[in-house]
């Protein structure tokens, strides 16, 4: 084979394998954690009978969304209590799984469970309304990791075969766990706030501890690594009253800015080197600078807000974030001063409890009970579609997924698969 060839095999190589990564929605929010995918096709409108192309019912419930690498669907669900809050069972049996599909059809290729820890809340009411499986898995090439809060961090190969697991406290608060674990070079992290006030790192091999960051407080949050604009990756995570970020090599601080008066759960959006960020029972919202040292609250943090979410994640686009709030508020603002743009309600008479996907030239809102409503982008409230499943009353707790020109969502009881077959 000539030079020439070598070079050229190399190149198309590169191509493809750049093409597959991004064709993949390794972790929670998609692969950068921004849940944008400004560049798929993906339905308007869809019905048990228009553009399903498959759905399949899920073993057990959950709130965590759908994760896709190289062709194959990762979800979390439990079995065995809490399924019911009027009649929960006994603890001892609850099961948390790891569940693997074929991404072409929706096959279930295998389900891995593992026993909850002793620690586990009880399923009062509130906590049954999220229920044990909240923290949406990460893949990579060596296979899937998955988070259960009290219940440790798990990790299976793709064929369904344990690789290790590791503890990360027994502290529970409120309604559980929420965090779902993040990638970062041969690193596993994990916001274990409530779990230990903590946030670690763990090699993505062994699962031994690498490093952890302590003194976390009241965070729900998945962590989140971007550029700052000179190009330096850093961690930010979000919690009471504080916004820090660090080396995420060696979790040592870079970084510190006051944050939400409150506890945090929404996820950080960075776009250009800014850092989004919302938060709080009586909402609040900033921009952030990346790149200083140091306390930057007065040098870095271009705007604060009262305006913003206690559960939900925002999205960035052309110089505007979008979001529906947990109160069913539909948010438009402008992402250079924080001044509100637009606030409209949707039709929903629920919590709202899934983050907003920005897929296409449009975003997609997911209520509880409403179905999901298509949202044109833009400075003006525009409704496109309102799309109901009919006969699938549960509830519509995640986030859903893009893989190519398809929508993965999620619900207690199904999966479903929209976009041509």
């Amino acid at each position: 084979m000539s030079k020439s060839s070598i070079v050229l095999s190399a190149f198309v190589l590169l191509i493809s394998v750049g093409y597959s990564e991004a064709a993949d929605w390794p972790r929670f929010r998609g692969a950068d954690g921004n849940a944008s995918a400004p560049a798929a096709r993906v339905p308007l409108t869809w019905s048990v009978t228009e553009n399903m192309a498959w759905k399949v019912e899920i073993p057990g419930n959950g709130a965590s969304s759908p994760s896709v690498f190289s062709g194959r669907i990762y979800l979390t669900s439990f079995t065995g209590y809490g399924l019911n809050p009027d009649d929960p069972g006994n603890r001892e049996d609850l099961k948390q799984h790891v569940l693997c599909y074929d991404l072409d059809g929706g096959k279930l290729l295998w389900d891995k469970f593992t026993k909850a820890a002793e620690a586990e809340q009880e399923a009062t009411r509130r906590v049954a309304d999220h229920g044990y499986a909240t923290g949406t898995a990460v893949c990579d090439e060596r296979g899937v990791y998955a988070y259960f809060g009290v219940s440790g961090l798990v990790a299976y190969d793709h064929e369904g075969d344990l690789l290790w697991q590791a503890q990360t406290g027994d502290g529970t608060k409120g309604f559980g766990s929420a965090a779902s674990p993040i990638l970062y070079r041969d690193l596993v992290i994990i916001n274990a706030s409530i779990e230990a006030k903590t946030v670690f790192a763990f090699n993505r091999a062994s699962g031994k501890e690498v490093w952890r960051i302590e003194n976390v407080e009241a965070s729900w949050t998945t962590p989140i690594v971007a550029p700052s604009g000179d190009g330096r990756d850093e961690l930010i995570v979000s919690y009471k009253e504080h916004v820090r970020g660090f080396d995420p090599n060696t979790g040592s601080e870079l970084w510190n800015c006051e944050g939400v008066q409150d506890y945090v759960v929404p996820c950080v959006v960075v776009n250009d080197g800014i850092a989004y960020v919302l938060g709080g029972r009586k909402n609040q919202s900033m921009a952030i600078r990346l790149g200083g040292t140091g306390d930057i609250t007065e040098s870095h943090r271009i705007w604060e807000t009262n305006i913003g979410a206690n559960v939900t994640s925002p999205v960035y686009h052309e110089g505007h974030l979008y979001w529906i709030s947990d109160r069913g508020i539909a948010n438009c603002t402008n992402a250079a001063t924080g001044e509100s743009v637009y606030r409209e309600r949707v039709s929903t008479s629920d919590r709202v409890y899934a983050s907003t996907l920005l897929a296409g030239n449009r975003m997609y809102l997911t209520t509880r009970d409403n179905g999901v409503f298509a949202v044109a982008l833009g400075p003006e409230y525009n409704e496109l579609a309102h799309n109901v499943i009919d006969g699938d009353d549960s509830s519509f707790n995640a986030t859903p997924a893009v893989i190519g020109d398809q929508l993965l969502f999620r619900t207690n009881q199904y999966l479903y698969c929209i976009g041509a077959k």
